[in-house]
């Protein structure tokens, strides 16, 4: 990587900013970028001036198999990344929309491939999804996945990886995992857009409360534009800066315009100073 001082020479989008909230750095999701399971997104998102990407590992093809799964992509990857100096900051296991790990038997072998690919890839943290038909709907369910998370991750240290946890649950529910699992390789993937509009509660309450040590990355987004929706971001990067956080947000969000660079660099350049 490179140091501080050659990173502000650069001239990269983020190199204008104020030295980062607590080390908070901030990356973007592929599919934000239109190049959901391409290499491509790397190049992009260093243009943009992100420091990191988060990659989406797919849906499974004809033979059952995930996009990333492929060796010659996985490579690539990896060259592009060593290329453009841009770190993979974490993978998005996107199967777990369609395979549910609160009720689908064959969930769980999806997670470990997951790890498995996150582990070639470098990117340390394996964020795992439950909205929709998979999301969480009671304590019941919660302590159903969390007990499938204990057993995953033994599996999940020795690869290196971080479970994420994403979902639509309180701090508090997800304290209450997180206890049951009791492993470092398990820790919460907080989405500040989601806990605001859709569970309604406060994000910067909920980042104090977690605390670092149960944080492993932030989504950033919101209804609409950053900044102009429920998500109160200064009081979010104050929570952040508080709890002493250090690694990646990422980029989750939406196109009002329906011009999804125009809205990305937006989006963008309303974090920039409150950085």
């Amino acid at each position: 990587m490179l140091s501080r001082r050659e990173f502000l020479l650069s001239g990269a989008t983020l190199a204008e900013a104020a030295p980062p909230a607590a080390g908070l750095r901030i990356g973007v999701m592929d599919g934000i970028l239109k190049l959901a399971c391409r290499p491509e997104a790397i190049a992009r998102a260093k243009e943009f001036g992100f420091e990191g990407l988060q990659v989406t590992l797919g849906r499974p093809d004809a033979g059952n198999r995930l996009p990333l799964e492929e060796a010659s992509l996985q490579e690539r990857y990896l060259e592009e990344s060593r290329k453009q100096n841009l770190p993979l900051n974490s993978a998005y296991i996107d199967v777990l929309h369609m395979s549910c790990l609160k009720s689908d038997p064959a969930a769980p072998a999806w997670v470990e491939r997951g790890i498995e690919i996150t582990r070639r890839l470098k990117a340390g943290i394996l964020m795992t999804v439950f909205f929709g038909k998979c999301a969480i709907e009671s304590r019941r369910e919660l302590d159903y996945v969390a007990d499938l998370f204990r057993d995953l991750a033994p599996e999940a240290r020795r690869a290196g990886v971080i479970l994420g946890f994403e979902n639509l649950l309180t701090a508090e529910d997800n304290a209450r995992a997180m206890d049951r699992v009791a492993s470092e390789a398990f820790k919460i993937y907080y989405d500040v857009g989601n806990a605001a509009n859709r569970v309604g509660v406060d994000p910067a309450r909920e980042i104090r409360f977690l605390g670092k040590d149960r944080i492993c990355q932030f989504h950033f987004k919101d209804d609409g534009y950053l900044g102009e929706g429920k998500v109160d971001f200064p009081a979010v990067m104050a929570a952040i800066r508080e709890i002493g956080f250090s690694g990646f947000a990422n980029l989750e969000t939406g196109s009002p315009s329906g011009d999804a660079e125009a809205d990305l660099r937006r989006n963008f350049n309303y974090l920039k100073p409150l950085l």
